[in-house]
């Protein structure tokens, strides 16, 4: 059924996040507004929220069905059964790997896919539900990545390679395989233009992999490490295997090699007994590297996790607060590095309206370009979010 057609949709099938309690909320939120607005269609909700929480699902009037992250791939088998109004709830712990199918799905601009190439995570963060939503984790054959990259490769420039701890490819395998080995041999056997790593745990970022990335033209400029925090209080409490001094490390050692690369993180505020003495640790720890963007996470309690149990909580002001500073931190931060662009020429995968840089800013383009083509671009100026190419009209 086309959107076009979705007032008279007769299966509606939701697929749920939840990282946080907003994500909870909205899901919620939404199944309700459909369930009004679609009275007699059948609601099938999945993913994440219905893995970790599938009968505080099924509560909610409209929910036909509640399908986990593992039973996916059979939400057509189950849609097809004789349905009598009854509820029901998928064996939705089986925690088999689903990655057997290839799974890809094309971002909103339609030129630049992303293929998911491990699930899980054996991390035991204190603040994440993801390892009880997702498994443990589990890598695409590199023989199945190499022939879905091929195969992308002839219709798009850019391919996105993610996962939910992209940088624990090839662990479960025999003998040491690592993440970029897999990417040698995207490089030698596949004619992709360019790979983009979607986010790496800091300590994966090996020399090996850095090295390759500043060496390739075919990998994009981009090293996205969350951090969480600059305190190694913090780090400790939330069970991060990494203290700030390991991460400043591995970002010297990027930067080093790639001047120009994007750098970015995933930072929290308000963590369970966070100070203000170690959230200024934050903030000071994050000024002095080389970020060119944040993502600024507001902490929510997840049931189910340590951290939730903790009675040391932050008032939700005081957490909105530090948010606030960090994200203003993050936009003069990013504004720096756009400006020192300009004079620069940088390399574009041009998207539906603009083009992105092979480290992460969006480009103002001088005139209409067809999307995705890889052009080189020369920076003259800068826009709200990003930069312009010389012709191209400044906003700042």
């Amino acid at each position: 059924m086309s959107a076009a057609d979705a007032s008279a949709a007769g299966l509606i099938i939701l697929n749920t996040c939840t990282v946080t309690a907003a994500a909870d909320d909205e899901v919620r939120q939404t199944v309700r507004r459909l369930h009004r607005q679609h009275p007699e269609a059948r609601i099938v909700v999945t993913g994440c929220y219905a893995q970790r929480a599938p009968e505080e699902i099924a509560a909610i009037d409209g929910v036909a069905l509640v399908v986990g992250n593992s039973h996916k791939t059979q939400i057509p088998d189950l849609v097809s059964a004789p349905y009598h109004g009854e509820i029901a709830v998928a064996d939705i712990f089986d925690q088999r790997d689903f990655l057997s199918a290839p799974v890809i799905s094309a971002s909103d601009d339609r030129t630049r896919p992303n293929l998911k190439i491990q699930d899980g995570c054996n991390n035991r963060c204190s603040f994440c539900i993801i390892p009880y939503v997702r498994g443990r984790s589990r890598s695409a054959p590199a023989d199945q990545v190499i022939a879905q990259v091929r195969s992308l490769a002839v219709k798009y420039r850019e391919i996105v390679l993610s996962g939910i701890n992209l940088g624990r490819w090839g662990r479960d395998f025999p003998g040491r395989v690592r993440l970029v080995d897999l990417l040698r041999r995207l490089l030698d056997e596949t004619p992709v233009e360019r790979l983009r790593l979607s986010s790496v745990e800091p300590m994966d970022f090996s020399d090996d992999l850095l090295d390759l990335m500043a060496q390739s033209p075919r990998i994009a400029r981009h090293v996205h490490a969350p951090l969480q925090s600059g305190s190694d209080a913090v780090l400790r409490r939330m069970h991060r295997k990494y203290r700030p001094r390991h991460y400043e490390d591995r970002i010297s050692k990027a930067r080093a090699r790639m001047p120009d690369c994007a750098v970015g993180a995933d930072v929290m505020t308000g963590f369970p007994g966070e100070t203000l003495q170690e959230f200024e640790e934050t903030v000071a720890f994050i000024e002095k590297l080389p970020f060119t963007y944040l993502h600024v996470f507001t902490y929510s309690e997840r049931p189910g996790t340590p951290a939730a149990e903790s009675v040391a909580r932050i008032p939700m002001n005081i957490r909105k607060h530090r948010t606030h500073i960090l994200r203003g931190l993050a936009a003069r931060k990013n504004l720096e590095f756009r400006r020192s662009m300009i004079g620069q020429t940088l390399s574009v995968v041009t998207l539906d309206d603009g083009a992105l840089s092979s480290n992460y800013i969006k480009v103002k383009l001088a005139a209409p370009r067809e999307p995705n083509r890889l052009l080189d671009v020369r920076i003259a100026a800068l826009t709200t979010d990003g930069v312009a190419e010389a012709g191209a009209l400044s906003i700042l």
